[in-house]
């Protein structure tokens, strides 16, 4: 039997970068699922071996506003109910937080992470991240950590940048990114490059090799050891 992971993406063009690379170099397949598109999200993993939601420009608090937010987050239930490992992605963390009964909200000052921002671990996270990384980010809102769930990472200003529940990860920050895919972003959502806390496109572009230097390392040790937790 194939081995296969549902992706959950949310814009028309949308992919799962360099995740999607990594599950293809371990013998993967993707069944990838656009739920703004009209795709329907399985009743049950039986079929699926994991599954990650990935980010977009929209809120988790938007569930009243979008049905495909909506339901997104009465679909998390299956993946935790089924023992299978989940991962989410920035969006993805705050539909799962949500799920899990804590809020997701701005910054108290408005401030917004986008770009190349450290992270660090907390004396519980050591084995997800050993050190401090610069990592590619874009988001507005934060999520506050869940009841039961195990604080893996975080910054100075958003405390909480990954966290475990079981064998169900929330990140915020955007392993995923590549180069492709950052240089789509900052000209197609140029006008937030302006809010407070964004980094500019070329200021970008000049700590992304200081970032890749570490971050495809770490992918590569992190996803193996979350499809096996």
């Amino acid at each position: 039997m194939s081995k296969k992971i549902l992706i959950i993406v949310q814009g028309k063009n949308s992919n799962p970068g360099r995740i999607g690379r990594e599950l293809r170099r371990l013998g993967y397949t993707l069944d990838i699922r656009r739920p703004s598109g009209g795709d329907l999200l399985p009743g049950t993993m039986r079929d699926h071996d994991a599954a990650v939601i990935f980010g977009g420009p929209m809120s988790a608090n938007d569930d009243h506003r979008y049905d495909f937010i909506h339901s997104q987050i009465s679909w998390i239930p299956v993946i935790l109910d089924s023992g299978k490992p989940f991962l989410g992605i920035c969006l993805g963390a705050q539909m799962l937080a949500r799920t899990l009964g804590a809020p997701v909200n701005f910054h108290p000052d408005r401030r917004v992470e986008i770009g190349y921002h450290p992270v660090s671990p907390t004396e519980d996270g050591k084995a997800f991240i050993d050190k401090t990384y610069l990592v590619y980010q874009w988001h507005s809102e934060g999520f506050e950590l869940p009841n039961g769930a195990v604080h893996l990472a975080r910054n100075d200003t958003f405390e909480y940048q990954a966290f475990r529940y079981g064998n169900a990860f929330g990140i915020q920050f955007h392993p995923e990114v590549t180069g492709k895919m950052m240089g789509s972003w900052t000209t197609h959502a140029a006008h937030r490059l302006n809010e407070p806390g964004a980094q500019d496109k070329d200021v970008q572009l000049r700590l992304r090799p200081r970032s890749e230097k570490h971050i495809r390392g770490w992918l590569r040790n992190f996803i193996p050891s979350w499809l096996e937790s």
